[in-house]
């Protein structure tokens, strides 16, 4: 019966944090689906060519667009690789995409502080210089043609379908593509994608916290972090941060909560943001640059990574000490009030009626066949789009009116629906 009761208070605590970060995550997955859009893959391949600061601007702006799903990113990395633009670029690109988006920086602040999302947004950046640096002295040409063969081979890794998949529109002025049909439809394309990306993530983020932050005393994690030697918990927090985070297998978004359990716990202000970088070093991601780069490539990336956001983490919690600005409230992490009638509550019933009209309008064009491609192959949606004779996704956007149908495709490749899909787009 006691055990019982302990599940259940770390559900409810999980559902705790859920609640208090719906709308937030309903908000930025919005916001980041119009980003994405209106900016092209193809777009991209024109301009990361290189790695020049300009390039690795680029990437960086390209990245903060795009979807904060750490596989997704991982795999459209590896495809921009292949279609022209640099190693260094793509790295930097992927990096930008799960740490600097919209929907990361919208959570921090409602469940941590304004101080956090500021960090990881400076941090993120710091993050890109380091790995510049790192790439640009160590990087050998002999070992980019390593990672480039291996990835000829089109291994399978995860969301492969998801980061092919170029639903942008263009033609028109900002406000006359983001408010007309094609527009909207892109925008709910985008936003149940990336949904269906990262709510796993989420939820094990979420299950995870809540176990913690019930089964876990305060004093192990006091000890664990050196709480009560604030001088060796500043070293030591953002080394071990990363390496916590490696084994805990939630990327994406879902590592904010356990970020919040871990600040409650005494991890020092810069551990707290080199664990949320570390998203992109967790061992299933580990996995899938060895299946696209090879083990060496792999290695390569790992230690790289890993020293940029140690790096990153020492420079905001000097920077910010300095300052003045770390929080010294740690229990702005907690969920403390539970589950109430608040603004948080009705802003959390607006933002859901928001998500249905997207996810009516996702389903009323097709988007179900969409959703089971997620997993597919680059090269096999290819194949199969050449053997079954359907239009080339590349020219095509999604949502034209079905008189248009000749002259709009998507990028990437088609499905059997979009007839279907574009008669509907009207509606």
């Amino acid at each position: 019966m006691q055990l019982l009761a302990s599940v259940g208070r770390a559900l409810y605590e999980a559902f705790s944090m859920f609640w208090e970060i719906l709308w937030p995550l309903i908000l930025g997955f919005a916001l980041s689906g119009i980003v994405q859009a209106l900016v092209s893959h193809k777009t991209m391949v024109k301009l990361l060519g290189g790695d020049s600061p300009k390039n690795l601007s680029f990437a960086t702006l390209f990245g903060i667009a795009s979807s904060s799903c750490s596989y997704a990113a991982v795999a459209l990395a590896r495809s921009i690789f292949q279609k022209g633009a640099s190693f260094t670029a793509a790295m930097v690109f992927q990096l930008a995409s799960t740490n600097l988006v919209i929907e990361l920086g919208i959570i921090l602040i409602v469940l941590m502080g304004w101080q956090f999302a500021l960090a990881e947004y400076l941090g993120g950046i710091i993050m890109v210089i380091v790995i510049a640096l790192i790439f640009r002295f160590t990087l050998t040409a002999k070992l980019v043609e390593r990672a480039k063969e291996q990835a000829e081979k089109n291994m399978v890794g995860k969301m492969e379908g998801h980061a092919t998949m170029d639903m942008s529109v263009s033609g028109g002025s900002f406000f006359s593509r983001l408010f007309s049909g094609r527009g909207l439809t892109a925008v709910s394309n985008y936003f149940v994608m990336d949904w269906a990306a990262v709510w796993v993530d989420i939820a094990v983020g979420l299950l995870i916290a809540g176990a913690l932050a019930v089964w876990v005393p305060d004093s192990f994690w006091r000890a664990f972090f050196f709480a009560n030697d604030p001088t060796i918990a500043k070293i030591e927090g953002p080394l071990v941060g990363p390496l916590v985070a490696i084994v805990s297998f939630v990327c994406s978004v879902g590592n904010v909560p356990l970020a919040a359990v871990l600040w409650r716990g005494g991890i020092s202000f810069g551990g707290v943001v080199s664990f949320i970088f570390a998203d992109l070093i967790i061992l299933p991601i580990l996995d899938i640059y060895r299946k696209y780069y090879s083990w060496k490539v792999m290695g390569f990336i790992f230690v790289a990574f890993y020293i940029a956001m140690a790096i990153a983490g020492y420079v905001i919690e000097f920077l910010f000490g300095a300052l003045g600005i770390i929080p010294q409230d740690r229990n702005t992490a907690l969920i403390v009030e539970g589950i109430h009638w608040n603004y948080t509550s009705v802003l959390n019933i607006i933002f859901l009626i928001i998500a249905a009209v997207l996810v009516l309008r996702f389903i009323r064009t097709g988007g179900i066949e969409m959703l089971r491609m997620m997993n597919t192959g680059e090269h096999e949606m290819e194949h199969g789009s050449h053997n079954h004779g359907h239009m080339d996704m590349e020219h095509h956007e999604m949502g034209h009116d079905v008189e248009d149908h000749e002259h709009h495709r998507m990028n990437g490749n088609s499905y059997s629906h979009d007839v279907n899909m574009e008669r509907r787009e009207g509606e």
